[in-house]
Order: C-alpha cells, then structure tokens, then sequence
C-alpha cells in the first residue's frame, strides 16, 4: 500500500501475529532477492527469489520449534520441587508459579491444602518419572509428583 511507509505496515502485521515479512524493493528485484525478517528473533537475511517458497515453509516449521522450545524451558525453569509442606508454603509465597509435590492421590488432601494455601492441583504429568516420596500432610507414600499453583 502505497498510502503507508514500511515502518506502519510492519507494525500492523506485527499486530497480527504473522511471523516472517518478506520485504521486495526494486534493487532486490533486480538482484533476484528477497528481504525476509524473522519476528520471533528478529533477525534477517537475504534469499533469492527461486527457492523463497521452500525457504518460507522450512522456516515456519523451524519457528514453531523454537518457539515450542523456548515456551517448554521457560516451564520447567519455573517447575519448583519440593518436599515438604512448609517448604510449599514458603515456596508458594515468596515465588509463585509451579509446584511440583507429592500428594497422596486423596480429595481430603487436596482439599485441606487448597483451603489453607488457596493453591489447586494443576496437572498430573501422564509422563512423570515415577519416584518414592511421600504425601506434602498425610506422610503417605506417593509414587509420583503433581503440579500445584494458585489461579489468579
């Protein structure tokens, strides 16, 4: 659109989300390349204009990698173990986020923690590693941990 400078018309597809601008200039024709900008690092390169459909799709396929990736490390760097129930509280206080704690499998359990510490049971990781612990109250044994956190 001729009506907008480059900056205003990458904003706005900014805005909606699209992940690769392909920038076309006259010298870049004439040179048989293309401009294109990653928004996820924004970086850019140069490709010529013969393979820039292939490049377009392997590259979509790469951003969601790394995207995914980036998304399941900030997760886990935000998954706090823990063993005890005090050492939950304080955990549940002081950082927030993910608590990963054995429980014993009972609702009067989840219950009585959700009334003290208004935190729930999030998930139960169906790909857990199993490992012998035992019950944040109850001091029963528990096989594996399940994910708490508070809803705000």
């Amino acid at each position: 659109r001729a009506t907008h400078k480059p900056g205003w018309k990458f904003a706005e597809y900014e805005l909606k989300g699209v992940p690769v601008r392909i920038a076309i200039g006259p010298k870049d024709l004439e040179n048989g390349m293309v401009e294109i900008a990653r928004r996820d690092t924004l970086s850019k390169e140069t490709q010529p204009i013969s393979g820039v459909a292939n490049y377009i799709q392997m590259l979509l396929i790469k951003i969601q990698e790394d995207i995914y990736q980036r998304a399941l490390n900030f997760r886990n760097e935000n998954i706090t173990k823990v063993d005890t129930y005090e050492e939950f509280k304080k955990v549940l206080e002081e950082k927030g986020g993910f608590i990963a704690a054995h429980w014993d499998g009972t609702e009067e359990e989840e219950e009585r923690i959700k009334e003290e510490t208004k935190a729930t049971i999030r998930c139960i990781p169906l790909d857990a590693v199993e490992e012998d612990g035992v019950s944040l109250i109850s001091g029963k044994p528990s096989k594996r941990r399940v994910l708490f956190a508070k809803a705000y």
